[in-house]
């Protein structure tokens, strides 16, 4: 695996923003969580139906990756470390996975703009 979708590059890839064609090539060498499958559940649900969302979540899920109770004490630190950004509990998990896993984190949030680790595309 190469890289690390957070939800904000899962939905673009989604809408098939041109900026993310790069990570539309098959086979694609990422991953995601669980909690950013769900958040990209909600999204289709919300926007385009459940009949979209059950689609989109069955051609997802083969992307997730396990997240372990380490990931989870790190992802917390990282949160407090970064508390004045106002980041997701998904957003820390994922991005403390992908450095766990030696994976570029792809996001377009501007949050994690300049970070470390990150793939910003926007």
């Amino acid at each position: 695996m190469k890289y690390f979708f957070d939800t904000y590059a899962l939905i673009e890839i989604f809408l098939q923003n041109p900026k993310y064609e790069n990570y539309t090539m098959n086979p694609i060498e990422a991953g995601t969580t669980v909690f950013n499958i769900m958040e990209l559940h909600f999204y289709c649900l919300k926007n385009f139906g459940d009949e979209e969302a059950e689609k989109i979540y069955n051609l997802v899920s083969s992307l997730i990756i396990s997240t372990d109770d380490d990931i989870i004490k790190d992802a917390n630190k990282f949160k407090l470390a970064n508390i004045k950004k106002r980041l997701s509990f998904t957003d820390c998990i994922g991005y403390i996975s992908s450095i766990k896993l030696n994976l570029k984190f792809v996001t377009g949030d501007y949050a994690f703009k300049g970070m470390e680790n990150v793939e910003f595309v926007r």
